[in-house]
């Protein structure tokens, strides 16, 4: 499987996946059928297969399959086949953050700063829970910038005119009073309970080891992996931070993760010493994904 999986991908390769990806959202969706679950299930449609795109932007994959397919495996794993509204708009923002940031082409990257406040102000309307990415946008402009205050600037542009528009148009609407169920601190419940995540544990370690081994082999790295890397791992912990503080029982909230693990899974496994331990990681990936999808669909824990 890994020998296979390691052959360089080609120009056809993501249109294929893309095709895997919409058949999971068909089927898991075709029971529950209606106009507003069609649009979530667009909108999840959209913001995954954009995640395809991001691999090439980030430049972490080696151009193989296997981070290509463990980023599918992954959604089916863990997709539920009805996500919130709040779920699908994150993971299609996130795409599009990632894109962003991970530009090679700087002039680029200086100059979305407005739009990448607008899209994590986005965010925050359909999902109060993913405050901490604009932590993370903040001390990626404060690593990255040479003119850090004038990007700030910019960041904060983008929200102020997200904000403006959207309390115009509630406004306008009459929407006149504030929920205060709609502020997301002090609603923080940590979860307790891991029993229906148990099966994710051999993903978890791996993933912890894929980390110590990164900083292990630091300076054996190139300053471009290095930087791309931390920027992986910052954007990951954000993500963690959203999962750890409300997740609870909604595990949709794992899809987050989809992405920076399927890249950070992949470069540990190349990196193994072994073939066996290669061929085992990938096989312990499937079948832990496997179980935990047969678990929580068709509740057998």
């Amino acid at each position: 499987m890994f020998k296979l999986l390691s052959k360089e991908s080609n120009i056809f390769s993501i249109p294929v996946y893309i095709g895997f990806l919409l058949l999971i959202v068909i089927i898991f969706n075709i029971l529950n059928f209606n106009t507003y679950e069609a649009i979530i299930a667009g909108i999840t449609f959209l913001g995954i297969a954009l995640g395809y795109f991001c691999f090439n932007s980030i430049a972490l994959n080696y151009q193989t399959h296997l981070p290509l397919f463990l980023y599918t495996f992954f959604i089916f794993g863990l997709y539920p086949g009805s996500l919130d509204i709040g779920i699908a708009v994150s993971l299609l923002t996130n795409s599009f953050l990632l894109l962003l940031l991970t530009s090679t082409n700087e002039d680029i990257r200086k100059k979305s700063y407005v739009l990448v406040g607008s899209i994590v102000a986005l965010n925050f309307i359909f999902l109060p829970t993913t405050w901490p990415m604009a932590v993370f946008v903040i001390i990626h402009v404060i690593a990255t910038s040479e003119r850090i205050t004038l990007n700030l600037f910019r960041f904060l542009l983008g929200i102020v005119l997200i904000v403006f528009s959207y309390f115009s148009i509630m406004y306008f609407l009459n929407f006149t009073t504030w929920n205060i169920d709609y502020f997301p601190f002090g609603k923080m419940k940590i979860v307790t309970d891991y029993s229906d995540i148990l099966s994710l544990i051999p993903i978890a370690l791996m993933l912890i080891y894929a980390v110590y081994d990164h900083f292990i082999n630091y300076n054996k790295k190139s300053p471009v992996s290095r930087y791309k890397y931390t920027f992986l791992l910052v954007f990951s912990l954000a993500q963690l931070v959203t999962i750890i503080l409300y997740m609870n029982k909604s595990y949709e909230y794992l899809l987050l993760l989809a992405f920076p693990s399927s890249i950070i899974l992949s470069r540990m496994i190349k990196f193994l010493p072994k073939y066996w331990m290669q061929e085992v990681s990938v096989w312990l990936i499937i079948v832990s994904l496997i179980t935990f999808k047969a678990g929580t669909f068709f509740e057998l824990f």
